[in-house]
């Protein structure tokens, strides 16, 4: 625990190490798992790969579960209503 999926589009091999390096940096420190629990997977698609699969079946379908969706954060509004 956790397990984190990132799916995006291709990048190099160095890139995608430095951002799970990063990814896992985080969790760490604000998740306060130790750097042995994280689990980091990325995913590559292809443009057209991307638009049939992930936006359409993934992101589309369960906008309201995304807590940043393109770019804006989505839960500010959540914070809002629990009070």
């Amino acid at each position: 625990m956790p397990l984190i999926v990132v799916k995006a589009y291709p990048k190099d091999e160095s890139i995608k190490q430095e951002v799970a390096e990063e990814i896992t940096r985080i969790f760490t420190e604000k998740w306060g798992c130790a750097r042995e629990a994280v689990t980091v997977k990325i995913e590559s698609y292809e443009p057209d790969v991307w638009a049939k699969e992930i936006k359409e079946k993934e992101i589309d379908l369960h906008r309201e579960e995304m807590l940043i969706l393109e770019g804006k954060p989505q839960f500010a509004a959540e914070a809002g209503k629990e009070s």
